[in-house]
This record gives C-alpha cells, structure tokens and sequence, in this order.
C-alpha cells in the first residue's frame, strides 16, 4: 500500500527473480571461472535456474533442475537425493548510497565475505512442528555469492543474493525466515523470495534493517506475506510470533542504541535543556497536572540540574527512533533528514547571523515584497554551501547565485498569487477559517450570551463583552435570535484557550496578545463576514478586566483598527493551528498508536498490514521536532506567540479538549455544529455551510477509508466473537488507551472493541488522522503563512487606544504602527523557510490509495487486493470530483476573481510545496 516514484528492478517487478533463460552470451557474467547469468536477464517463468548457490560447506555454480511436477507437502518432486528436495533463495537488498571509492571497497568486502558463505545465514522455519523440537521445522543455509546488477545507476544499490536449500520431503510449507548478519554492519533487506514450492514463489516481504550480530546476538525474524490472526497462527509459527513481539518490546531499561528496534513509551521529558540555561527548562508534559500523550522512549539518563529533565541530544546528532522509522536515503538525501536539518542547521543560523544586526520590523509593505523579488543576502561561509544546497530542491525557496553572492529567495504564496490585495478582505479572512490552512475551529454560535467556562474567580465575569445590540447592526437588524435559529451565526473563539497564559506570554519580551472571540455571519448570499472581534485581557490587581469588541469600522482609524484586531486573531488562530490542530491532534497523538501497533500486533497479523503504511517516518519526524522545532528555544518558540509557554497551552488543550471519538470526521463536525445528523446523507451528516471546502471534501476522503476499513475488517472478521477473542487487538487497544494515552485512560468516551463495527470506526479514525487530516492543516502552512500580513503567527504590539502613548504615532502613521506589530525581518525569515519545508512533500511521498512497487508483495490475498483496488479507484474518482468543485462558480468559497482553489484534500500530488496530495503518514 505504498508509492515510490522510481520504477522497480526487473527482479522486483516479477515473481520469477532467479527463473532468467539464458539466451546469449551478453547476458552472462564471470564469477571466478564459472559463467552465471546476469541477474537483469528475463527469462519466461519456469525455466532453468543458473545461479551462484550453497551445498553445504562448498560453494559451487551449477544448473539448476527445471521446476517438474509437485509432489506432496507444497514441494516439488524434484529433488538431489533421497526424502531430499532443493529449493531456492532469492535474497534482495538495498545497499546504502556511498561515494564510489568506498563503495567498490566495501562492495569488494561484502562480495569476499559473501562469496565464502560468512556474510549472511538464513534459516528456513515450516509452519509444520517438529516432533522432536516440539518447534518449527527449520534448515539452514548461508548465502552465498553476489551477483551485481548491469542496470542505471539509480537502480545500482539494488543487488540480490542466492542460497540453496536442501529440504526434507516432509517439511511442509515455509512461515518464516530467520536471517543472521554476520558481518559487521547492518544491511537493508526488502524482501526473500522462496522457489520451487508447490503454488509458485513464497514472498517474505521484509523492508527492514537487519542489525549486525556483533550489535545483537539475535536472529531476525521474517514472516511471509500471509496475515493470520493470533489463533490462525500455523502450530510451527506460535513461539516465533510471540518471540518476535517480546523483541520488539525491550524491558523498559537501559538507553537505546541506534540499531535498536524498540518501542516503548516515555513522557515529554526532554524539551528542556536546564544545564545549559535556566531559561532553558520546561516543565515536563504527561502526568496529572500537564497530561500529554507519550512520545517513544530513548532511555536517556537526566540531566544533572534536575533529575526530571531527561539529557538531549542536541543536533546536528540524531534522536534514537527504533531502527525501521528513520527516514529512508531517498528522503534524507533530497528532502527531510538533509533538507530539514539543513535548514535548522545551517539556514536558520545563517539568517541570525545575516539579519541579527539589522532585525527591524518591516517598513513598508514593499519590504515583504522584496522577499520575493529580490531575496536576501546570505553570509554563508563557503563550507555551508554544500549542505544549504540540500534546501533548495523542489522547494519553494530558491538559492539565486549573481555576481559570486548568495541570495535567499522565497516564491510568491498561493494565497497573495492570484490577487496581491486578497488578504486585506474581510471575506477573504472569513473564508480561512472554512477554506484555510486551520479550518477545523469555525463552530457554529448556538446560545447567546456567548460564556467563558474558565473560574470567574480567577478571571472575571463570563459573559463576553459582544452584545446582541451590537451584532444586530451588522446584520442588517436580523435579530440574533433568528440568525441562531437559521444557522447563519458562528464563532472562532480562543479566549478560554489563551487567558490562563496572556499574562505571562505577555511579560515576554517582543510579544504583545490578547484571548480573542470573532464572531460571523453567514449572508444569504452564501458569504461568511466577521462582524465583531472581542480582545481581552486578564484582570490585574491594578486594573479591571480588560474586554474590548471591534468591528469594522466606516472611517480611516477604525479601518486600520479592525485591521489590527484582524492581525491578533490570525496570530492566536496560527498558534493553535500549530500547537493544537497540527502538532498535537495529529503528530504527538498518533505516536501510541504506531508504539502500541509495533509491541502488540505481530507484522502477520491484518490489521498490522493495514496500518503499516499509515506509519511511516511520523516518529523520526516527530523526533526531530522535539530536538529543534518545538524544544525550548526551538523554532516554534522563537517564531509563535505563546514563546515558551508553546507546549504547556498545547497540555491544556489535551486535558481540556482531547477526545479521540471526537477525532472522527463526522463526530468533530457535529461536536462543532457544522453538520448535522441525516442518515440520508454519505457519512450521515448533512452540512451546515454546503460550501466548506475542508469539510465536504473532507467527508469524500473519509467515506472512502471508511468503506476501504469496513470491507478489509469484515473479510478478517467473519465470525462471531473474533474481535473479542484477538488477543493481540484487544492487548493493542488497551495499551494505546491506558499507556499511550495514559493521562486520559479512565475517560468514558473511550470506544469500546466488542464488533467488527467498533474495530472499523477506531481504524478508520486512525488512518483518517495520520492521512487526509494531516494533509489538511499541514501542506497549506507556506501557502497561507507565506505572506506574513495574511497570517502572522507573532504579534509585537497592542492596539494603539485613545488614552496609550503610541496613539499620536499610529495616527499619523497606521501603516508603521501595523507593520510594526508584526514579526520582525528576522523572525519573519525564519518562520517562512520552516513552513515551506513542512508544506513540502518528498520525492518518496506515498499517498493514498497508492501501491509502492517495493512493496507489492505485501499481501498474497486476492480479494484484499481486490477491495484495495476499489478503494484506490474511489480516490480517483474524488480527485476528479474535487476539481469539478472548484470550478463550480456558485461554491464561492473555492472558486472566484483570485480565490485559489481547493486543493489539500486532493490525494495525489507532486514534489515541492504543490498544496494538494495526502500522504499515507504523518512524514512531515
């Protein structure tokens, strides 16, 4: 269920990787004295077999017998000697992408080691047991020999290996593989094909690091591309399935190493860096009074300033994740590991360095212009090109060499593109919020006076300062009470978010920010308008609370007024977005899920299968932001309001808001009062706002995993009880709630897993989460936060009032006073290059509905793969649905004079920062 981009071998295209005919004497290559076949040759299936192979302790290169008629046990009847049958291994692995001078001499190494049988072991392991073992049966063989590729280099790290098996006539069919390293570092394994068994070749899918013996003693396990629940386990597999999840799930001790493959939960511990700045410390988040969910486990030991804090690794060093999440070559080379780190390394420092001297705000508006016309010159030392040039590709920043200078140079946003003064519009404002890169916390108004929830004690009076008097003239008189009863008043409301934090955000230096509520109305023409802004402020002992509403004023000052209370909400809206909806909601509360998947579910069992590919690279990304996005001090802090408060309002909105049935599409749109129940309509919920672009494409994307989940659980699932006797789905679900989730696992809201139904909604959850949910609130972040007006996500300064110092100033000079306001030169840099690299997908992105050639052998079942067809097949079909959307002039929220179209919940998608495309993870 994976995309790559580039084209497999021949080898992995066909299930017939050693059946090659000769044919030529140019297809031949030398292998000591003997001729062996090229391993490109194609030959048809069934032929005869040359190949490099082990007889026991002598290697030899001989012609292997075609494949005749099938004898009893799943074996051939041919065979070399009595009760004796030989089968075949087809070993293909990845070698790692070197320069060419270590790569002959480690190839020369590897051929040497190989060639004489001491490089790799591979022991085949029968479903049957052994009577005398009370184990599977099992036979042992050393691979022997490399024959090297004659293909294009891009395909040149891709080599296969052979090795002969000599099997008893009773064996039985092969489960497993157990493949020993015997070298002396790691190699990558894609996938051991198995020939001349009965029914054709037995594919053991691997796509796994297999670790040097020195690092580990242990043997790895492979199992082949059947999935079986627990009780349909073969009687020879028990031990090894349950031996391989024991391994999986180390003791919970000692730090871990980097060829580990471990998973294990920890708390957020590691944020802070308290020995090297008492500024540096943060509170740790998990636990009753900051509850979080639990990130994985490194075993660091503490610091030596307080024995909460767990040491960091600081970069450019890596974050342990358990070997099989770091990011593949292909991706660290083009983009992430290379590309982010480039940026955090080596761009981020270079921009301080440039612009520390001169970190004023913007002047004028020509100045953020100039970002994309001129660029700004960089003071790259000559030994950070190298690696600042790993930033440039396919990414919406582009390096601009004049004259033997450096030049950063970001591209025009989508969202100024099309129409330079969009951002200006109150309409354009609205339609963010339902067509935007945050468009999950529009909800609808539905009682008046609008109450806050936090302790009066504490904070003041309830009631909000918006009176029914005030939005009743900016609806035309329509009285407030009709305009709730149809449905056409709604609200974005962060106050009770924001005003237990204000103040001390606020006693930070360059950070000025109130809680805020913006409340709109939905016109009869189909137009969302905000009609009134509340800003407050929490009560001092010096002073009453602080509660002022806006609008949009009729004359210059309360034009540029309004602008401003527009500036604050966008900068809190982008905070949660960040902290909340993106971070939170979907990166750190699908980690458990990929820990408890990797301890609790054996990679044979189906619903392991089907959540594979919905996990891949979230830990080693999420890893990496710990280390430098959202750490103390890190990007996130430095570039948002909240500064180093950042994570602890991300607590509270886990404790406050955090519900993982409320998590499902359709669930959230009702909690929200954007939808309602109509079990008539797809998903059952009828929209509120017909042309809320997030939504109704939303619910296309979710009624087809939905239906993809339901058919694939419903064909493991068939009989009575079978959800309820699982022991591994039962023991998976209950981890992911009371470890992963720790903080929330006596929560009544948990669903239950009794039915078939229950399994397919918590998946269906899941994958929505990790997929079409993260797609919609994270590729959009340049488009939309590109343009630093549109979206700021730092606000320096309060609104100028009548009575303050800076009035005359703001007076005479709005267009300073606003700029002034917003991030500075420096942050505003800063905060562009991280959001174009988080909008940016990889040469490798695997979408949706999308098969990765690697990996096609990861299901030997037809009907699965029938179904998964289907489903990709109504990801098409959405495609094509979305784009008749945006052209469709009466949905004015997609379409229009300006307006970009809707693309972030379009599946597929290019490389760069395209905004379309759902990936199949969290991979950035």
């Amino acid at each position: 269920m994976y995309v790559v981009k580039q084209p497999a071998t021949a080898a992995l295209k066909s299930t017939a990787a050693v059946d090659r005919r000769v044919n030529g004497s140019g297809n031949y290559v030398r292998v000591g004295k003997a001729r062996v076949p090229r391993s490109g040759t194609r030959v048809k299936r069934h032929g005869s077999v040359r190949a490099v192979i082990s007889g026991g302790d002598k290697a030899s290169v001989e012609a292997a017998t075609p494949l005749q008629s099938k004898g009893v046990n799943g074996l051939s009847s041919s065979s070399s000697g009595a009760g004796e049958i030989q089968v075949k291994a087809v070993v293909t692995i990845r070698k790692k992408m070197k320069e060419k001078i270590v790569e002959k001499i480690e190839d020369q190494w590897e051929f040497f080691v190989n060639g004489i049988g001491q490089g790799i072991l591979i022991q085949l392991i029968s479903e049957q047991v052994d009577p005398v073992t009370n184990a599977g049966k099992s036979v042992q063989s050393a691979v022997r020999g490399w024959l090297p590729k004659p293909v294009p280099s891009e395909y040149a790290n891709i080599v296969e290996y052979a090795a002969d098996f000599k099997v008893p006539s009773d064996f039985g069919c092969p489960g497993a593989i157990m493949v020993s390293n015997l070298q002396g570092k790691e190699f990558y394994l894609l996938e051991i094909v198995i020939h001349d068994f009965d029914g054709g070749p037995i594919f053991f899918p691997a796509n796994t690091w297999i670790h040097s013996r020195k690092d580990n003693p242990e043997s790895r396990i492979i199992f082949k591309n059947q999935a079986c629940l627990p009780a349909q386990t073969p009687p020879g597999l028990k031990d090894l399935r349950h031996e391989d999840l024991l391994s999986i799930r180390g003791n919970g001790k000692g730090t871990r190493k980097e060829h580990d493959r471990i998973y294990d939960y920890d708390v957020y511990n590691e944020l802070g860096n308290p020995d090297k700045s008492e500024d540096l410390a943060r509170p740790v988040l998990g636990g009753e009074e900051r509850p979080y969910p639990r990130r994985c486990r490194t075993g660091r030991p503490p610091t030596k300033t307080d024995s909460h804090t767990e040491s960091r690794i600081e970069k450019p060093h890596p974050v342990y994740v358990p070997r099989d999440e770091t990011f593949e070559e292909i991706k660290q080379n083009a983009f992430s590991t290379g590309r982010l780190k480039a940026l955090l390394h080596n761009l981020i420092p270079s921009l301080a360095v440039t612009l520390s001297s001169t970190d004023n705000p913007f002047e004028c508006f020509s100045d953020i212009d100039d970002l994309y016309v001129d660029g700004v010159l960089m003071k790259w030392k000559e030994e950070e090109k190298k690696e600042g040039k790993k930033l440039f590709l396919g990414s919406m920043v582009k390096e601009v060499f004049s004259a033997g200078e450096r030049w950063l140079k970001y591209e025009i946003p989508a969202v100024i593109k099309m129409d330079r003064f969009s951002w200006l519009r109150d309409n354009e404002f609205a339609r963010q919020t339902l067509a935007g890169v945050n468009p999950v916390n529009i909800e609808i108004l539905k009682e008046f006076p609008i109450l806050s929830k936090l302790d009066p004690a504490v904070y003041g009076p309830p009631e909000s300062a918006i009176t029914k008097e005030l939005l009743e003239q900016e609806i035309n008189g329509m009285s407030v009470d009709k305009a709730i009863e149809e449905k056409r008043l709604f609200i974005l409301d962060h106050h009770d978010t924001y005003m237990p934090f204000i103040e001390r955000m606020n006693a930070l230096p360059g950070r000025k920010a109130y809680a805020s509520r913006t409340v709109f109305f939905y016109t009869p023409t189909g137009i969302m308008r905000p009609i009134a802004i509340e800003l407050s402020l929490p009560p001092l002992a010096s002073s009453p609370q602080y509660k002022r509403v806006y609008t949009h004023g009729h004359h210059a000052t309360t034009h540029w007024i309004w602008k401003l209370a527009k500036a604050h909400v966008c900068s809190n809206d982008a905070g949660i977005h960040q902290l909340v909806n993106h971070w939170l909601r979907t990166h750190a509360c699908v980690e458990p899920y990929i820990i408890a998947t990797h301890r609790q579910l054996s990679s044979m069992h189906p619903i392991f299968k089907l959540l594979h590919p919905h996990m891949r690279y979230t830990l080693e990304i999420n890893a990496l932001a710990r280390q430098s996005l959202i750490n103390g001090g890190g990007i996130i802090e430095a570039s948002y309001n909240p500064g180093k408060y950042a994570m602890e309002i991300s607590s509270a909105a886990y404790k406050e808001m955090w519900r993982f049935d409320m998590e499902a599409l359709p669930a959230d749109l009702l909690q929200r009062g954007m939808a309602v129940e109509d079990p008539s309509a797809p998903c059952g919920v009828k929209l509120v706002i017909e042309d809320y672009p997030y939504a109704a494409d939303g619910l296309l994307v979710w009624s087809a995993i939905k239906e993809w989940v339901e058919s694939y659980v419903g064909h493991y699932y068939s009989e009575p009880n079978s959800v309820t006797s699982d022991i591994e789905l039962q023991q998976w679900w209950s981890e992911i709630k009371n470890k992963g989730h720790h903080d929330k696992r006596n929560e009544p809201w948990w669903p239950k897993l009794d039915t078939k139904e229950d399994l397919s909604g918590i998946l269906t959850t899941i994958i929505w989460v990790a997929s079409g949910q993260h797609a919609a609130i994270n590729f959009g972040q340049y488009p939309f936060g590109g343009y630093v007006p549109n979206r700021p996500t730092i606000m320096r300064k309060l609104i100028p009032q009548e009575d303050g110092p800076d009035y005359e100033k703001f007076i005479s000079n709005p267009q300073q006073t606003f700029l002034s306001s917003l991030a500075t030169r420096l942050q505003a840099t800063k905060i562009m290059a991280v959001q174009d690299t988080l909008s940016t997908h990889s040469p490798d992105e695997e979408y949706l509905g999308q098969v990765n050639p690697l990996e096609s052998h990861w299901i030997n079942d037809n009907e699965v793969m029938k179904l998964f067809n289907r489903f990709s097949d109504r990801l098409k079909e959405i495609d094509r649905t979305i784009n008749l959307r945006n052209k469709d002039s009466s949905l004015k929220n997609r379409s229009g004079a300006g307006i970009p179209p809707y693309e972030l919940l379009l599946p597929t998608s290019g490389p760069g920062v395209t905004g379309r495309g759902i990936p199949n993870s969290i991979s950035i």
